[in-house]
């Protein structure tokens, strides 16, 4: 099962590991000792490496609040395309109604 970890215990982790490496061990035994793969620590070092504690926690802090604007033009979009068509639907009826007969 997969255990989902907070920045600062991903950082710290990282910060671990890169000491274990400087004592002489590789990334795949530093990485095995911390209880990671080391898939996930070249990872996470992609997406954390450089970053102290607190702008970890600005990083996810920005993510939520994307993803929730993500959602609300997605919602909006949604809302403009249905009152699109129904204003097309209206036209549609008028111009039915506006046409001479023969």
């Amino acid at each position: 099962m997969k255990k989902v970890r907070t920045a600062e215990e991903i950082i710290l982790k990282l910060r671990k590991i890169e000491t274990l490496v400087k004592q002489g061990k590789t990334i795949v035994q530093a990485s095995r000792e911390e209880g990671i793969s080391d898939y996930t620590y070249y990872r996470w070092r992609r997406e954390y490496g450089g970053l102290n504690i607190d702008q970890a926690k600005e990083l996810k802090k920005l993510k939520q609040e994307n993803e929730k604007l993500k959602k609300a033009v997605a919602e909006l979009t949604l809302d403009k395309l249905i009152l699109n068509e129904a204003l097309s639907g209206i036209e549609d009826r008028r111009s039915q109604n506006t046409k001479p007969s023969d």
